[in-house]
């Protein structure tokens, strides 16, 4: 469900005498939680875009803060300000998407709404793109004049290099921040690439460089990163196996989906997890091996149902009720893809006796299984 709000003002002037006619510019802002923010950016666009025919497209999460409606209360005063309120659907990549194709402006830009971006920096970003000479421009906290600020904890900074290392290594994106966030690009040039974008994840900036493979015009500038100002970060460490599953989908020319890459991976924590609880329920607790493994793949099933319910299926999260009916379902999927699994593997091993082949045939094929059973049952669309 999608509500979207903007004034109509006569002869294309409100009280201020502010121009509402065609936006040149149109900033995304992606929100949860940021109702005490929003005013305040607002604000901040108006004093630093003074002479630019803008607009900002706030794309809320159906926000329980009330952020959607705060929104709404200044469209109503303000029509350079617009409201897309998504019920049912979470993700800040995908609500960058949503607000970037809301567009018909000719430049649209991302930014965050916790203030933590430099507002100042977007007259330097649109000069550049008027120019013609670049299609797309980052702001860097890593070019000569930039910094990180006291916005990221000295862990989170530590984090943010390191994916910027991996995204340079194995993506080859010629950036020195491609952990970004804050960014201007052409529409056009946008809209070509986005039938190959995700809608999950965080880094919409590095999917948008990555899947453009070169051919995008980059121009960086030096900003700073503020801190935060109200509300909390909506980052958390899971954020870190998100980005890796976008790292490896993109290595892959996106022939896996970035959900199937999380979901293997919470399964490659199971095997950890399987492994340590069948470990202490043999020493700890002298279980017999049967019993022993029965729980512990019980105790694996459930951490994998926690962890893709927090990261893989972050945008259908359940809760309550509808979390318990998930982990029975879970259960009740995960049991049939070990028949599944091992079935394969048993069928392959007789027909060709290589144990690792067939056992590999055999866990690929239980976690295709599961995958698309719970993709379907789980943690279906509403």
């Amino acid at each position: 469900m999608v509500l979207n709000t903007k004034n109509d003002v006569p002869e294309n002037r409100n009280s201020d005498d502010r121009q509402t006619g065609p936006a040149e510019l149109s900033i995304v802002l992606p929100t949860y939680n940021e109702s005490k923010n929003v005013p305040i950016v607002v604000e901040l666009l108006d004093k630093a875009l003074a002479g630019v025919a803008w607009e900002v497209i706030v794309v809320d999460d159906n926000s329980p803060d009330g952020t959607s409606q705060v929104t709404a209360e200044i469209a109503q005063r303000d029509p350079r300000v617009r409201i897309i309120q998504r019920i049912g659907r979470r993700g800040l990549s995908g609500a960058c998407i949503e607000g970037m194709l809301a567009s018909s402006s000719k430049y649209v830009a991302v930014m965050d709404a916790d203030l933590q971006h430099d507002e100042s920096l977007l007259p330097k970003m649109l000069a550049a793109l008027r120019s013609q000479d670049y299609d797309i421009c980052v702001a860097s906290r890593h070019v000569e004049g930039g910094d990180v600020g006291t916005g990221l904890s000295s862990i989170r900074a530590w984090g943010s290099n390191l994916a910027n290392n991996l995204a340079r290594n194995f993506l080859k994106v010629e950036l020195s921040d491609p952990m970004s966030g804050f960014f201007m690009l052409r529409r056009d040039k946008f809209v070509d690439l986005a039938p190959h974008l995700s809608s999950q994840g965080f880094k919409i900036m590095l999917d948008i460089v990555a899947s453009a493979k070169g051919a995008l015009r980059i121009k960086e500038l030096p900003f700073v990163f503020r801190e935060r100002q109200h509300g909390e970060s909506k980052l958390d460490t899971l954020v870190t196996m998100d980005y890796l599953g976008l790292l490896v989908s993109k290595l892959f020319n996106d022939v896996i989906s970035i959900r199937f890459m999380m979901y293997s991976m919470v399964g490659g924590t199971g095997v950890v997890v399987h492994l340590i609880a069948l470990k202490l329920l043999l020493v700890l607790f002298g279980m017999s091996f049967g019993i022993a493994q029965l729980i512990a793949t019980f105790v694996a099933m459930s951490s994998n149902f926690f962890l893709n319910n927090r990261l893989t299926y972050r945008d259908r999260r359940l809760a309550g009720a509808a979390w318990i009916k998930g982990l029975l379902t879970f259960y009740v999927i995960c049991s049939f893809g070990v028949l599944a699994n091992v079935g394969v593997a048993e069928l392959i091993y007789t027909s060709k006796p290589i144990w690792w082949f067939a056992g590999a045939a055999g866990a690929i094929m239980g976690a295709v299984w599961n995958y698309v059973i719970s993709n379907t049952l789980t943690w279906r669309k509403g």
